[in-house]
């Protein structure tokens, strides 16, 4: 880790005492968790290689003003960590680091990689619905991928995990086929057999493996994961996900497993994303709000089977080795980004005040967890400059509002229909075509088409096809 290389350094090159050595390290602690406060997203310092990120953080205006305050000592700190990366890069050492360097890019250069990796591969998928998945991830580590069989879903997680460097192979990605018996937590957790002794679950040895590298990203893909009844097995996981909170600067859970049943205690490190990929059939669970709530919900239904312009002349792309501050969430409670961004809080409630007023229509409206993410999905999209504000947020009430929605009455109709309104600002027209180009937000009222169909079909509708 560039922290013990950097004090062996300083030691050996500059003369400085094993005392000034540690305030240098402190120093440089105490930005490493304030640095998205000049500027950059979250990264810890230790981790970097580009000594322009130093740079930007030594110009910026609040940082200027907590070194003024602190004596200068944060600005000698970092201009010595400066020097340390500059030996390194130029001098060749630490090889072992360098091969398996974290780049440090910004999002839009992160999700241009992930699509030109996923796409260099085969696979087609729209860049937008790539950048989707890096915002969802961003916003809360569980995703769910839904849809009919064979639209890749599968794939487009195992891709997208590999572009950033986490395979089965090294251990950073987990396939974990969910079976149709699955009851409780055990079979993904682990048991205490006969003897006493813990068999660790899948999920738990994956958990291991990202807790001894908490400067990697860690992947579980949950295959199938509506074969059981996802609260039933699930439910424990949910919760201590639901726990996360800042301690000193770092994010921490609840205990998901005592020391009294796996010999140690088992929290859920910030490095692990765990993702579900679902068939909606009759051989399939539905999920309740309380998985819903808890996910950002994805569709892939769309197929364009005459699609294979993408075939040709496909260039070899190469993974990444991307650091886990690169997905890592800036944001677990709304008065973190408030201090940051008020204006995208209050534009985000102002559309999600009106939504409201008609989900209540039948008892569907959104608590303040989904408001909370749904800020956060938008503030990761600005920060990023990767989509407008109408296209993130329809992405949102997509995967974040429409998932709750069912019935078979007069008012799950006059909802939708009220819903349509409010996406196009046009009245809802039997066997009508509205025009996608006006409508604020095209995609949801292109759902919403599609379940006031089937509710005049089937005399039933929910977002899910079946």
């Amino acid at each position: 880790m560039n922290k013990n290389n950097f004090i062996k350094w300083l030691e050996e090159n500059k003369n400085i005492s094993s005392y000034s050595s540690k305030r240098y390290i402190r120093a440089i602690d105490t930005i490493s968790s304030e640095v998205d406060r000049f500027g950059l997203n979250a990264v810890n310092l230790y981790n970097i290689y580009n000594t322009e990120i130093i740079d930007n953080i030594l110009s910026h205006p609040l940082f200027q003003e907590k070194n003024q305050k602190g004596n200068r000592m944060y600005s000698a700190a970092l201009n010595h960590y400066k020097n340390f990366l500059e030996d390194n890069n130029r001098d060749g050492l630490h090889k072992e680091v360098k091969e398996n360097e974290n780049l440090y890019l910004s999002a839009k250069q992160v999700t241009d990689h992930i699509f030109d990796y996923i796409q260099s591969k085969g696979f087609y998928y729209p860049k937008e619905e790539v950048i989707n998945l890096f915002l969802s991830l961003k916003s809360k580590p569980f995703v769910i991928l839904s849809g009919i069989s064979g639209t890749g879903k599968t794939k487009m997680v195992q891709w997208f995990a590999e572009s950033l460097g986490a395979t089965e192979k090294n251990g950073q990605f987990a396939l974990i086929p969910v079976r149709p018996d699955w009851s409780d937590g055990s079979d993904l957790l682990g048991y205490v057999d006969i003897k006493g002794d813990f068999k660790e679950g899948p999920l738990t040895k994956a958990i291991k493996a990202a807790q001894e590298h908490p400067d990697l990203p860690y992947f579980v893909l949950l295959d199938e994961m509506n074969l059981a009844r996802v609260e039933y097995y699930f439910s424990d996981v949910l919760s201590v996900m639901e726990s996360r909170r800042w301690e000193d600067s770092k994010v921490v859970s609840s205990t998901l497993l005592s020391e009294e049943v796996a010999k140690e205690e088992v929290t859920l490190p910030t490095n692990l994303y765990v993702i579900g990929t679902v068939n909606m059939d009759e051989t399939t669970h539905p999920f309740s709000k309380k998985v819903l709530d808890r996910a950002n919900t994805i569709e892939f239904n769309r197929v364009e089977l005459d699609n294979l312009s993408f075939l040709h002349d496909l260039a070899e792309v190469d993974s990444l080795v991307i650091g886990h501050s690169q997905l890592a969430s800036k944001y677990l409670h709304l008065k973190d980004l408030y201090k940051v961004d008020t204006e995208i809080i209050e534009k985000a409630t102002s559309e999600l005040v009106r939504i409201n007023k008609n989900l209540q229509l039948i008892n569907a409206h959104i608590g303040y967890r989904v408001r909370d993410e749904i800020c956060f999905y938008l503030a990761y999209n600005k920060d990023g400059g990767l989509m407008t504000f109408e296209e993130a947020f329809d992405h949102c009430i997509l995967q974040k509002i429409l998932p709750r929605l069912s019935g078979s009455d007069s008012r799950i109709e006059r909802l939708l229909r009220e819903l349509f309104l409010l996406f196009t600002n046009a009245e809802y027209q039997e066997d009508s075509q509205f025009d996608e180009q006006s409508a604020i937000y095209p995609k949801s009222a292109r759902k919403v088409i599609e379940m006031l169909r089937r509710l005049q079909a089937d005399g039933f509708t929910s977002f899910w096809i079946s």
